[in-house]
């Protein structure tokens, strides 16, 4: 199959393209993807801003219906594109169906924005005038979306997109194509004029310099690593381009005392190792208090040496392999850091399986402290490591020890320190007997400190980014 560009409502046919390959299995090759040039960027650029003035006239029934068919179709193909997912991405099928699922009702969710408006009329201070404050579009949006989520997190900057009457680009990982061209495909189907969403497949380190620095992109949405996060905030501001960053995680999960063990367990277990680990909003930290600490790390141990490492598509796979080569050995390379700086590494080894993959097992670090790198540096993978504190008010301290600020959980049956933890954990989503990862699609997303700048993602909150005010004044 081939994972072609879409700009101006075509179809493009390349001769430059590269081979996907399935992370479970490196002999089953998804399909080939288009390796786009700057002329076709520049030519996507063109078709949004030729069709942004289109889109942005149309009445809020007519987006409500192409939102909500896409939506439709994504929730009755689940299966099928939870599949290519999985193919793609190494997530368990499970997990890829249910981010299909999660894609379907992201739509559903903005194609009911569309018809929720909002604005308000005033009277002004002045008599006789009357204040109306409405929001606009932007105008042209480029999208950046990393491989972890490669269909959420496309639809879920997408679909507030156009429901706010914004044209796009998509510049999805070169990793993970085929679920960008399977969503686009659908969009292609629902009615919108040409121009008003463009997919451009290719390297970021050649193709994103063109969609941030290009005058005729009014705003760039980007998830993905911290460096290039803040190369794109520069490139950005020089430019007074608005922006939104989402960014990385070391994400704290604290483990009280007076935690039920099992709750503990379970959501340490599934925020640490789920999705290979492969999430912004992963557990990598778990800070342990005294009291609980011996009898957690026992029982986690259990838990985790039981997960099934397997093939994603297998039913009774619980954790699918790293998504590619570089990736693994990035995580292998930390556990050795953690090693020579005085960690006890438990898990973690290269795995063979029937198939050539990138597997490894679950991996936790016991014996660490705050100042290890395994504390400091995002590791996106399979690997949580585990800090022995005193109590609540040094657990709360060693949490909220980073330059991360996205997710932070707290195990406890005490109302007192949950209270206290939601208020004062530095985080932009805050976590109670729960994973640290895992959030609903009607809510804000985002973090704070390192992890997150700019406005936040999905739910009412989108229009903040995908809008601008305008205030009008009448003289009766």
């Amino acid at each position: 199959m081939e994972f072609r560009n879409y700009i101006g409502g075509e179809w493009l046919e390349t001769t430059a393209i590269t081979a996907i390959v399935n992370p479970s299995d490196i002999s089953d090759v998804l399909g080939h993807a288009a390796q786009a040039t700057d002329e076709d960027m520049d030519r996507a650029i063109a078709a949004a801003r030729d069709a942004a003035p289109l889109w942005a006239a149309t009445t809020p029934q007519q987006r409500f219906d192409v939102l909500d068919a896409a939506g439709s179709e994504l929730l009755a193909r689940k299966e099928e594109l939870g599949r290519l997912l999985s193919r793609e991405e190494g997530k368990t099928l499970a997990e890829g169906i249910g981010e299909v699922a999660r894609a379907g009702q992201i739509f559903k969710f903005f194609a009911g924005e569309c018809l929720r408006q909002r604005g308000d009329h005033l009277a002004s201070v002045r008599p006789g005038i009357g204040v109306d404050v409405t929001r606009a579009p932007v105008g042209v949006v480029g999208l950046i979306t990393p491989w972890n989520f490669p269909i959420a997190i496309p639809a879920w900057k997408i679909a507030p997109a156009l429901a706010h009457g914004n044209a796009v680009i998509l510049k999805p990982a070169e990793l993970v194509p085929g679920c960008a061209h399977a969503l686009v495909e659908i969009l292609s189907r629902t009615g919108l004029p040409a121009g008003v969403v463009n997919l451009v497949i290719g390297r970021g380190s050649e193709l994103g310099p063109r969609l941030i620095e290009d005058a005729r992109v009014n705003a760039i949405s980007f998830t993905g690593s911290v460096p290039t996060g803040r190369g794109i905030a520069a490139a950005c501001g020089a430019r007074l381009k608005k922006v939104q960053l989402e960014m990385g995680g070391k994400n704290p999960m604290v483990v009280l005392d007076d935690a039920d063990l099992g709750v503990a367990v379970k959501a340490c277990l599934n925020g640490a190792f789920y999705s290979t680990g492969q999430r912004c909003t992963a557990s990598s930290r778990l800070v342990v208090t005294e009291g609980i600490h011996d009898r957690f790390v026992a029982a986690l141990i259990e838990r985790m040496h039981a997960l099934k490492v397997g093939h994603a598509l297998d039913p009774e796979t619980q954790m699918g392999p790293a998504v590619d080569a570089r990736q693994l050995d990035q995580n292998l390379s930390y556990l050795d850091i953690a090693a020579a700086d005085g960690g006890e590494v438990i898990g973690g080894e290269r795995l063979g399986r029937a198939t050539e993959g990138f597997y490894m097992a679950p991996a936790l670090v016991t014996g660490t402290d705050a100042a290890m790198r395994i504390n400091r540096e995002e590791v996106f993978g399979p690997v949580a490591s585990v800090i022995r504190v005193k109590d609540y008010d040094a657990a709360l301290a060693v949490a909220n020890d980073t330059e991360f600020g996205l997710s932070a959980g707290i195990c406890t049956t005490s109302l007192k320190h949950a209270t206290h933890f939601k208020a004062h954990a530095q985080a932009g989503m805050v976590m109670v007997n729960l994973p640290t990862a895992g959030v609903d699609y009607h809510v804000p997303f985002g973090g704070t400190k390192g992890s997150s700048f700019g406005s936040r993602e999905q739910g009412t909150y989108a229009a903040e980014f995908y809008t601008t005010v305008k205030t009008a004044y009448t003289l009766a």
